[in-house]
């Protein structure tokens, strides 16, 4: 009989082990997802942040791995204004860039116009306007993508009316 209750205490004490572990995990896991920031810029930077540091790649090396979208054409949000916009995306590797150019007809186009159709005029100009959107493609983007990520987002001709 003594072994018994002894051996009953013993998974007892595991059990309430167990169950303590696993609801100071579950809290670990609530506050970080907390802590995250819903500004585009800050999750941009945290995605950059994630990119494994390299030496500086040459030019070559950066324009091996730019791709460039030229004159996308479309309405800003109330249909009033219009944008011709143009970008390059410099990703990590070669391989990223191979993806990235796969999807470029079909994802990375028809995001970039979902995208310019929720803004208006006065959330795109100006340099913070410029900012706020390469943070915000990037942050939709980058998800799209698995043999690399986008490092850079420029904006290289951008026309509004």
């Amino acid at each position: 009989m003594f072994k018994n209750k002894i051996f009953i205490l013993i998974v007892s004490i595991l059990i309430a082990i167990t169950l303590i572990l696993t609801a100071a995990f579950v809290l670990w896991n609530f506050m970080e997802k907390s802590n995250q920031s819903k500004d585009p810029a800050v999750q941009a930077q945290d995605a950059v942040a994630s990119v494994k540091p390299t030496k500086a790649p040459s030019a070559e090396a950066v324009k091996a791995n730019t791709a460039i979208i030229k004159d996308i054409l479309t309405n800003l949000s109330g249909s009033q204004n219009f944008i011709k916009i143009s970008f390059a995306f410099e990703l990590e590797n070669s391989k990223g860039k191979t993806e990235f150019d796969s999807l470029l007809d079909s994802a990375v186009k028809g995001t970039i116009v979902q995208t310019l159709g929720d803004l208006t005029k006065d959330q795109i100009e100006g340099s913070k306007g410029s900012d706020s959107l390469t943070a915000t493609l990037m942050n939709k983007l980058n998800p799209l993508l698995h043999e690399g990520k986008i490092k850079q987002i420029w904006i290289t001709d951008k026309v509004l009316q």
